[in-house]
């Protein structure tokens, strides 16, 4: 399965670096995962991916049961085979989806049917159906079967949603062992807003006895000390010896922040979706490549980076890149904001094992909010 190592623990706050050791190698923490939906990174190869330094994606059940089919990844000897990855992957359950599309399924105590987006038909989910599917996938760790729900909630609804989350848990635990999985299970904390609730999340998790820990639910409108709240109240009760996984939450200042506290890993489609919108992640915050002010600028994306497309290119070529529609802009904006995310979490994880995780995060913040004006 997979093993955390921790190897340091900063002082000062609960911020901590490991090595998460899986089948398909050695990941460091704390990790920003891309997010791989449809078994690829867009825009991506996997030989930029390992350039650029990534070690574990993240992958989806819900889409790829609908196309290729996850029986005919299995056929293929699994997801890493198939898309020829061979570092880890992470799948996420198709829990998202219960939330992202709401007007598209329906919640029972069994499960979820969904209708599908691309022609229509009914799926059905259940905690046991997930296991099965994403044991065709062959990721090294994967998720329960989750119910998020969105922001604002109130709080009875989001305490149903809490308890058939666990419910769930336990029904797939239970049938991960009957169809004899031996990939690493994480269990999801869900609880929305409501410390007391996040606290109850974790501590039956915990309970259950699973791989790893993600906190899931966050990230979807609610205030973002609120959202921290809600992260404190549930890591306080996790083991300090597994991996704790905040999910879907991506911008830089949050991800430090999530470090702070003692999270591992992460993952979000910002740097790669706003890249193809023309819109990068710099030392200095935000560039949209696009405005006219770069026309003529003969300066790389961000002059303190080092990757492949800063070497390379000014701002005033791939501005032109993404005016002319050229495939190649929305490649070279995504390699820049991966490298970037990449980098950040090689410096963060390098300063918690130095002793100055809360320098560096003062120093970095000061000036990603310098900005280009």
């Amino acid at each position: 399965m997979i093993e955390l190592e921790i190897v340091a623990v900063d002082e000062k706050s609960g911020a901590r670096a490991g090595i998460l050791h899986t089948p398909h190698g050695d990941v460091e923490t704390p990790v920003f995962m891309p997010v791989g939906t449809q078994a690829t990174v867009k825009t991506m190869s996997p030989r930029e991916l390992e350039e650029i330094g990534i070690s574990l994606i993240v992958s989806n059940t819900y889409h790829l049961h609908l196309r290729p089919g996850d029986e005919l990844i299995a056929e293929f000897g699994g997801l890493h085979n198939f898309m020829g990855w061979q570092h880890a992957i992470l799948t996420d359950s198709g829990g998202f989806q219960v939330y992202s599309l709401s007007d598209l399924r329906k919640v029972t105590e069994e499960g979820v049917t969904f209708r599908s987006h691309i022609d229509g038909s009914y799926i059905t989910f259940t905690p046991e159906r997930v296991m099965e599917i994403e044991k065709n996938i062959g990721a090294d760790i994967i998720m329960i079967f989750d119910e998020p729900v969105g922001y604002p909630m109130d709080y009875r609804e989001a305490e149903r949603a809490l308890n058939l989350t666990l419910k769930w848990a336990k029904r797939a635990l239970e049938h991960k062992a009957k169809i004899g999985s031996d990939q690493a299970l994480f269990g999801i904390v869900q609880g929305s807003v409501y410390p007391d609730l996040r606290e109850k999340g974790a501590i039956e998790l915990v309970a259950m006895g699973f791989d790893g820990y993600a906190i899931g639910g966050l990230a979807l409108g609610e205030p973002k000390v609120e959202m921290f709240k809600a992260v404190d109240a549930a890591i306080k009760h996790l083991p300090f010896d597994q991996p704790r996984y905040l999910m879907g939450v991506g911008y830089p200042e949050d991800i430090i922040d999530g470090v702070a506290r003692g999270v591992d890993m992460f993952d979000c489609v910002l740097p790669t979706r706003n890249a193809r919108t023309g819109s990068v992640f710099t030392s200095r915050g935000k560039l949209v490549i696009k405005n006219a002010r770069y026309s003529r600028d003969p300066a790389p994306l961000d002059p303190d980076c080092d990757c492949y497309v800063c070497r390379n290119f000014s701002r005033a070529y791939i501005r032109h890149l993404f005016n002319a529609g050229e495939i190649l802009a929305p490649r070279l904006a995504t390699y820049h904001s991966l490298y970037f995310f990449s980098k950040m979490m090689k410096d963060m994880r390098q300063a918690i094992i130095d002793g100055h995780f809360v320098e560096w995060k003062e120093e970095f913040l000061a000036k990603y909010k310098e900005g280009w004006d």
